[in-house]
């Protein structure tokens, strides 16, 4: 389970997607998740599907790799989809009425609705920023759109560097968790037998550790980067300095097609029930 986890992880490549400008990248994923958001319908949610499954394709991330970082949430998934079942009212007799119990339909739309918004949002996101966008080429995108906030003091290339730094470390704490767990285990530590508190309690070991490396860590990095004489942006430079090529403004082009269509498509169910309810009445009344 601990290797599964491919959040912050980059997987170079050249694909469409690596060539991108990081800034074009954080738009768009900004664009996908109000796209996400707007979906409230199984014809807006299926055209998100197809997109992240587009997505998928162009980043030439294999669809294994894509799916096994699922696989951490999904207990959040379940306990998610179960207090929208159970806690949703709706209209009319509800399907299930045992003692306190009681599931409506639309708590079980709600719920899958909920469970898909989750894993869309995580995949199209994942691969449009962390897998196919390297801590660099992100930490530069974020300073760049931020800089206009530089007038008002605040510091941008310090945040920056904060969450990439952030980013890059997540793969390196799961990697050093799993060497520790490795090495409990081969003095007979057990993490998988008995219930939810033992298999907590069974945790403690790693965690003590896992601090000490983490502090370890965050001391080499301080230490490395002052050797380098890192000043923040102060007098700093730019080896490569980002532009915008025409394949960001076609992704811009095509993204913004796509949420308008989404965005269409969330409302198109319910304006063909309208539309469907006034040819009634006018042929009721001819």
């Amino acid at each position: 389970m601990i290797s599964d986890i491919t959040l912050g992880q980059f997987f170079p490549g050249y694909s469409t997607l690596h060539k991108l400008d990081p800034r074009t990248k954080l738009i768009l994923s900004v664009a996908f998740i109000v796209a996400v958001f707007f979906a409230n319908s199984p014809v807006s949610f299926l055209g998100l599907l197809i997109g992240v499954l587009v997505l998928v394709k162009l980043s030439r991330i294999s669809f294994s790799v894509v799916f096994k970082g699922i696989k951490p949430i999904i207990i959040i998934l379940i306990f998610t989809a179960l207090i929208n079942v159970f806690l949703t009212d709706g209209a009319g007799e509800p399907l299930v009425d045992f003692w306190i119990i009681e599931i409506y339909t639309e708590g079980i739309v709600r719920a899958v609705f909920m469970a898909l918004r989750v894993i869309i949002l995580i995949i199209g996101t994942s691969i449009l920023l962390t897998y196919t966008t390297s801590p660099i080429a992100l930490t530069d995108g974020i300073e760049s759109l931020l800089s206009p906030l530089k007038k008002i003091g605040v510091p941008v290339h310090t945040f920056a560097m904060m969450m990439s730094i952030a980013l890059r470390f997540i793969p390196t704490l799961v990697e050093e968790t799993e060497k520790i767990m490795n090495a409990q285990k081969s003095r007979g530590a057990d993490f998988t037998s008995g219930g939810l508190i033992k298999r907590a309690r069974a945790l403690i070991p790693i965690l003590i550790p896992l601090f000490v490396s983490s502090f370890k860590r965050a001391e080499e990095l301080a230490t490395a980067m002052e050797c380098r004489c890192y000043r923040g942006d102060k007098n700093r430079t730019k080896l490569v300095k980002l532009e915008y090529k025409s394949r960001d403004y076609i992704w811009f082009c095509a993204v913004a097609l796509f949420v308008t269509a989404i965005i269409l498509l969330a409302t198109l169910p319910y304006s063909i029930g309208y539309s469907g309810r006034l040819l009634e009445i006018i042929f009721y009344k001819i």
